[in-house]
């Protein structure tokens, strides 16, 4: 059975739609709080604070995406797969937003929040790595690629390592989940932007 290849350009915009969805479900629960001045602002600050994260994460997402997709010529059936496991698992973040500014930011709830991340993060791994098969095939494969890798590994550590600190410490585990947003807009250490990147932050998730 011969093998179909899609473009990526159609993979990439229908990724875009639903990472669009996404963002937007996300923004319809900030609420206006029933306070009013300081203490209406004070009382709305976790709420902020925790999408400020989600925003963040899935912001990551979607630039890496858009590189990923920009890397390769062609998109197989594994890439394909790869591509909708990674948008389900994105897709549930607005949800696991909504449900730990529900329950207050308690343990249980942090930690799944955490959770959540490390499974969206593996399920991009497998994009990840099902497109680096594309551009090994095609001798494109660099460097880079796999300094990324273990920068996405570290990454996803760091996320295991919140699951179990959200039981002593939420606040800490939110603390790591934020960490991680900051080591996806630094440069990765001895790597060299591409040439044909089309701006500084090329070489995140």
């Amino acid at each position: 059975m011969k093998h179909h290849l899609a473009t990526p350009a159609r993979l990439e915009a229908f990724s875009d739609g639903v990472i669009a969805v996404i963002i937007t479900i996300m923004v319809l629960e900030l609420k206006v709080p029933h306070q009013d001045g300081i203490a209406g602002l004070y009382a709305v600050l976790p709420t902020l604070a925790v999408y400020g994260i989600s925003f963040a994460f899935t912001g990551i997402y979607w630039i890496n995406h858009h590189h990923l997709c920009h890397r390769t010529d062609e998109a197989d059936e594994l890439v394909l797969y790869a591509n909708l496991f990674f948008l389900f698992c994105l897709s549930l973040l607005p949800f696991f937003t909504s449900y730990v500014l529900e329950k207050k930011l308690d343990s249980f709830s942090v930690a799944l929040y955490a959770s959540s991340m490390v499974v969206t993060g593996f399920s991009f791994l497998l994009l990840r790595l099902s497109i680096a098969r594309r551009l090994r095939l095609a001798g494109k494969l660099e460097t880079q690629d796999t300094s990324v890798q273990h920068k996405h590994l570290y990454s996803l550590f760091t996320y295991l390592v919140a699951i179990p600190s959200a039981f002593y410490h939420p606040h800490i585990a939110l603390g790591l989940c934020a960490f991680v947003t900051v080591i996806w807009v630094t440069p990765t250490a001895g790597v060299k932007p591409r040439e044909d990147a089309s701006s500084p932050t090329s070489n995140l998730r």
